[in-house]
């Protein structure tokens, strides 16, 4: 499969790069490469290995170690149906590729050269290397305390004892430039080219980059009510009521539609009916040598209380401490307002008027660098906790860093809007640390990285022979996935939907932000990081979780900003009582319809709906077919009378309960649809 113009030494074609450490046993080397180069059915995984020719290299400056990976087509298509990958079927429909039904796929031609993206082929080559396992090894050869045993992942093993430093699938310098050319490098009223970064970055980045163009395209109105809204005297926040309900109104709606939206790509990329792979153990996982009873495999164990000891007793504990620490610097700038405050009421000049700022943009920049060195402490406590599976590591480091960003960012916010009721101190604070917050990240992430980039950016785009674009690309950073990048835009929904009403320029600003985001983002993907592999992602994960928990908050808030208006004071004259019970009664009514709303709009299209059902319908019909025909012919081998006989009422039984089940099944889900 030509996926790159430029072949290695022996004639492969390069798609993934193991870099071993320079130290690196001959005796390990050759046991690697071996056990990559054998036939699956004597327990390798069948792949094509070759290391990087050191010609021109200084070989005791540069690191020898290093292989490129490939895999002939068959062996990917092969790969392709084991892993369960999604294509469009000739009916327009996604399904499941099959090698035996490889030519009824709409894009399959020939002997299916170009069927498969260079992610996808990437991905699999890195979930063939992952599930290489050991047979009867004890250790790694050359190294006696890297203990292995039957069924473990080989890969894993070497990458924990950092044998292996480096693992990450290749540039294609000719598709970067086209894709490069598409997404940043022109100016363009037009949408991003997502099926291209799909295309080469897998759909995972290419759902991060929907979602922010999905959030920004949603900023658009907001942003067009808040200019209209500044039009009007600051100090008359009755003229905000408006502002702040069509707030709660969109914040609820376009959470709503994006499911839709994510539910639709999902689909078209093949990943919304896709079954999860098995997960592995994390490469940092220990634990006692026992038995898994549901792999059959030998492999470490940890004691789940355990876990639960170190998270209740040492994690949450710490969390506390560092929520109250971030508590108590809050209260010390709270004290420095007041101190600027006092000395521009005692001789009002134009430099007390900026000194005015000056705390605000101070603590601005606290937050920040303790929501940098937080972060640390929560991946140090969270790799600590010993986690077994990936996805429980990040859900576990997603609630840590939510929990104390929220607080660390928000908290002043409700302390002026809630205890202190200073509408004038709120914009001014939401402004200050709204502004501060993006120009630090835009430093950081757009100018920051372009800098140090310069020098490379003229390497990279000059043809390089392959032995110089390896080693260029080993040096090259690697990008951590999108923890990051959706954290900024979960603080940016914050800054918007909670408090924008007395801000409404808050909007602009984000839509500013994003829109220099996407450029940014797509810059340092095609220039900064290594190509990361591809992510089989459906959605946005547990991020979806947490910004519909943010626009539950932010009904909350809003309504009490809205009773906090001197014009709905005005309604209840003699009772704040009664105010305070209208407020709950409409906050109540509004998450009342939020909720209701989740559950009358379905998060996947009715079409959709309709093609995974039929496709679950003739799933059910093909595996009854191949059943029945098992059952005739184990049926005529059968030599006693009595035996055919009961056989034959069990199945007839069988079939009926199972035909009576498929139409209970396939008639839900189209009452459903309907």
């Amino acid at each position: 499969m030509e996926v790159l113009g430029t072949r290695c030494g022996s004639g492969i074609i390069p798609l993934v790069v193991l870099v071993l450490s320079p130290d690196t046993q001959e005796e390990t080397v050759s046991w690697l490469l071996r056990r990559i180069r054998e036939k699956q059915q004597d327990g390798g995984a069948e792949l094509l290995v070759d290391q990087l020719s050191s010609e021109d290299v200084d070989e005791e400056k540069e690191n020898s170690n290093i292989f490129l990976v490939a895999a002939s087509r068959q062996r990917l298509l092969s790969g392709a149906e084991d892993l369960g990958l999604f294509k469009e079927f000739n009916d327009g429909s996604m399904r499941g590729y099959t090698c035996v039904n490889s030519h009824n796929f709409k894009e399959f031609h020939g002997d299916g050269d170009g069927f498969l993206s260079m992610a996808e082929c990437q991905y699999i080559i890195k979930h063939e290397l992952e599930t290489l396992r050991a047979k009867d090894e004890t250790h790694v050869p050359g190294y006696t305390q890297a203990k292995l045993y039957p069924g473990k992942s080989i890969i894993r093993r070497l990458q924990s004892k950092r044998i292996l430093t480096q693992m990450f699938p290749l540039h294609d310098k000719e598709e970067l430039k086209r894709l490069s050319f598409k997404w940043y490098k022109k100016v363009k009223t037009s949408l991003q080219p997502l099926d291209d970064i799909r295309h080469y970055y897998g759909e995972g980045l290419a759902l991060y980059f929907g979602f922010l163009e999905y959030f920004t395209m949603a900023l658009v109105p907001l942003a067009f009510i808040g200019m209209l809204c500044c039009q009007f005297d600051w100090k008359n926040y009755d003229k905000y009521v408006f502002f702040a309900v069509f707030n709660l109104i969109w914040c609820t709606v376009i959470l709503e539609l994006w499911k839709r939206c994510s539910a639709s790509l999902a689909y078209h990329w093949g990943t919304l009916s896709r079954k999860k792979v098995f997960e592995e153990p994390r490469p940092g996982f220990h634990g006692i040598l026992g038995f898994n009873p549901v792999t059959g495999r030998e492999e470490p164990l940890y004691p789940s209380a355990k876990r639960q000891l170190r998270i209740y007793l040492v994690s949450l504990p710490f969390v506390l401490l560092c929520l109250y620490l971030s508590l108590y610097v809050m209260m010390i700038y709270f004290e420095m307002e007041g101190w600027t405050l006092m000395l521009h009421d005692r001789e009002p000049t134009f430099w007390t008027t900026i000194l005015l700022f000056i705390p605000g943009i101070i603590y601005a920049v606290v937050i920040e660098v303790m929501n940098l060195i937080y972060r640390y402490a929560a991946e140090f406590l969270t790799e600590w906790e010993n986690h077994r599976l990936e996805s429980s590591y990040q859900n576990h480091l997603v609630l840590k860093v939510l929990v104390f960003n929220f607080l660390n960012c928000f908290a002043s916010l409700f302390y002026i809007a809630f205890i202190l009721q200073d509408l004038v101190l709120l914009r001014q604070n939401l402004a200050t640390l709204l502004i501060t917050s993006q120009i630090i990240n835009q430093f950081i992430e757009a100018f920051l990285p372009y800098w140090l980039q310069r020098g490379r950016n003229k390497t990279m785009m000059n043809e390089l022979p392959l032995n110089a674009q390896v080693r260029l690309e080993t040096n090259m950073n690697t990008y951590l996935g999108t923890f990051d990048d959706y954290l900024e835009l979960f603080l940016l929904f914050g800054y918007v939907s909670l408090f924008s009403s007395v801000y409404p320029l808050a909007a602009v600003f984000v839509v500013l932000n994003n829109i220099t985001e996407i450029y940014s983002d797509a810059f340092k993907m095609c220039n900064v990081f290594k190509r990361p592999f591809s992510d089989p992602a459906a959605n946005i994960g547990i991020w979806q979780l947490a910004f519909e928990a943010m626009s539950v908050i932010a009904i909350v808030t809003n309504c009490t900003l809205i009773s906090m208006s001197p014009h709905v004071r005005a309604y209840f004259p003699d009772s704040q009582m009664h105010l305070m019970l209208w407020t709950v009664a409409i906050e109540h009514g509004l998450l009342a319809f939020k909720f209701i709303l989740a559950f009358l709009v379905p998060d996947v299209p009715k079409h959709i709906q309709i093609k995974l059902a039929r496709l679950d319908f003739e799933s059910m019909e093909a595996l009854k077919k191949k059943r029945r025909s098992n059952f005739l012919c184990v049926s005529k081998q059968q030599q006693n009378p009595r035996e055919v006989h009961r056989r034959v009422v069990h199945h007839f039984v069988y079939a009926s309960l199972q035909k009576a089940l498929t139409e209970f099944v396939v008639m839900y889900m189209l009452v459903c649809v309907v």
